[in-house]
């Protein structure tokens, strides 16, 4: 009676309306129904793990052996008599919002739960890959919601074609960090904004960051020196850190040493941000925004997304200081950042508020860094891994720069790495950055894609991971080959099976930016060392979160070359 008395305040007596995705968040009791059968009668009623075979676990003061199995009994956990009083009663009214918060964390676990979720995620979405065989795409449903995934590249074309680029309500739980910048902003707002920003891309802008790319590509060069006598380094974070000082000084015209803000802070908010995010879209109970917020995570997200504001905050206020008084950081004639652009904008037109500038530095600061940092790891990890690839590299490295290991690196060097532009294409193609990108079909429609009639305003999500991986198109996809991109292979690729920067209007508007960055980073490495992946494959799995993550930190090892023994 009460699910009827909410459908019909919700729906009234229309009883074919098409359900949509603010109806869905009114139905609020409904919600709480669907929560307690998943208590009570958990569709996966246990999960395994298996502790380290290299070390005892200690849980709650038991010594557990290296390699012990362990179950998570769900379908017990959730009839704990101190959490849920009088387990075996069917009460919704658990999950109230007032009541929802009271529940302890890991009491209630109907979807499992921790990083391995987004590992199973992903071979979920391919295991239904196999088992609709060549379908283009499939429904996959999250509790009550429907998710059309598109797994092949005739769809994802239908789908660029129909010109839909509005973005769905995943992309708004972005916006506490990023607020309504290019990501994550409607259509109406993108469009303008995009065509504002597009110029700072342009070629002749481009050229004017090598100099930035250099400067700290060797610097890098200088901390792998020391790091050579060490069996082995963790690659991930200095990375990152790398490529957060190289956005902020091509973009915003700042040093990460001067602004006055912490890097390797802002570099960990984003780390925690990025695995809370994806975390949430296990836990439909915290979708709502009001409920995520009471929530230990949307606590901790809170925090960190300060943290990522103070950043960029002193980063604008630095700027706009220098603006104020002519002093800007670049020559105009060589590199004019993005942030110039924004601020001309904001204190010469008024068209853009400061709000709108937090937005995109928020948005280039966070998104520049983090794909482009993942992508160089994920290169280095499989270049580790294939020593004739590494060979080849070295062979077309010593050919453009011959035994010189520190003369900067040209756009005209660039373009002659040819070998390694295929390396870094399929390091993408296997382990895209960005695994994912959503599209919602529109409101007042039912869009055809494929001969499938896709309802008003569905959630689209383009599986750019399983697409990568699409046998018609990549045989024997799982093979690390880089002579899938050369130029007389590359021709044979279909549009839209490959797409690592994403697709259609909204694609990546930095792609040109990070295949730069990428080239002279690597190549500026690899002219000084030579590398080892001291992880198989099937021991580092794909994390998925916003980006494509490891499920082990990448150990590499770095040794000096020796020119000599080559020639």
């Amino acid at each position: 009676m009460k699910i009827h008395e909410e459908l019909d305040t919700v729906f009234g007596e229309d009883t074919t309306r098409p359900v949509t995705e603010k109806d869905l968040n009114d139905l609020q009791y409904l919600d709480c129904v669907l929560k307690e059968t998943s208590r009570i009668y958990p569709a996966a009623p246990w999960f395994g793990r298996k502790t380290p075979e290299d070390t005892t676990t200690n849980i709650c003061g038991q010594n557990i052996p290296k390699g012990t199995i362990c179950i998570v009994m769900t379908y017990i956990l959730h009839r704990d008599e101190e959490v849920f009083s009088d387990p075996e009663k069917f009460d919704p009214e658990r999950f109230s919002p007032e009541n929802c918060i009271k529940i302890p964390e890991y009491a209630y676990i109907p979807f499992s739960t921790g990083p391995r979720n987004c590992i199973d995620f992903l071979d979920v979405i391919r295991r239904r890959t196999v088992d609709f065989g060549k379908q283009q795409l499939f429904c996959l449903w999250l509790t009550f919601l429907p998710i059309v995934c598109i797994v092949r590249f005739r769809a994802v074309k239908e789908l660029m074609e129909k010109k839909i680029i509005e973005k769905n309500f995943l992309y708004k739980w972005l916006e506490p960090i990023l607020g309504s910048g290019l990501i994550t902003s409607e259509v109406s707002k993108w469009k303008p904004r995009r065509k504002l920003l597009t110029p700072c891309f342009h070629s002749k802008i481009l050229r004017g960051c090598f100099t930035i790319f250099n400067e700290y590509s060797q610097k890098f060069v200088e901390f792998l020196q020391e790091e050579t006598i060490k069996e082995f380094t963790y690659i991930e974070t200095p990375l990152t850190l790398l490529t957060l000082d190289i956005i902020c000084e091509t973009m915003f015209g700042v040093r990460t040493g001067e602004s006055g803000s912490d890097s390797s802070q802002f570099v960990e908010s984003f780390r925690r941000i990025n695995q809370m995010y994806i975390l949430r879209f296990f836990k439909p109970w915290i979708w709502p925004d009001f409920l995520f917020k009471l929530s230990k995570d949307g606590k901790e997200t809170i925090q960190h997304t300060q943290i990522i504001h103070d950043f960029t905050r002193n980063i604008i206020q630095q700027k706009k200081n220098r603006y104020l008084n002519d002093l800007r950081h670049h020559d105009s004639e060589k590199h004019k950042a993005l942030l110039d652009l924004l601020l001309e904008k904001h204190m010469e037109t008024g068209e853009l508020s400061e709000e709108d500038i937090r937005e995109e530095v928020d948005t280039f600061a966070s998104a520049g860094h983090e794909t482009v940092s993942i992508s160089i790891a994920w290169a280095l990890y499989l270049i580790g891994l294939h020593s004739e690839v590494q060979m080849k590299i070295h062979e077309e490295l010593d050919t453009v720069f011959g035994e010189d290991t520190t003369r900067p690196v040209t756009e005209k060097d660039c373009n002659n790495l040819q070998y390694l532009d295929c390396v870094l294409k399929e390091t993408s193609r296997i382990y895209p950055a960005a695994p994912w990108f959503g599209r919602k079909t529109p409101e007042d429609t039912t869009t055809n894609i494929c001969g499938h009639k896709i309802p008003k305003g569905t959630i689209c999500i383009v599986m750019t991971y399983i697409l990568h991986r699409d046998e018609e198109v990549f045989p024997d996809p799982e093979k690390f080959d880089p002579e899938r991109f050369s130029p007389e292979n590359c021709i044979k690729i279909p549009e839209y099976a490959y797409i690592p920067f994403s697709a259609g209007p909204r694609n990546c508007i930095g792609r040109r930016f990070a295949m730069m960055e990428m080239k002279v980073i690597i190549s500026s490495i690899l002219r000084n060392f030579s590398i080892e992946s001291l992880d198989a494959r099937d021991k580092v799995k794909p994390f998925f979160y916003i980006t494509l993550h490891s499920s082990l930190p990448f150990r590499i090892r770095f040794r000096p070359r020796e020119f000599q023994k080559q020639h």
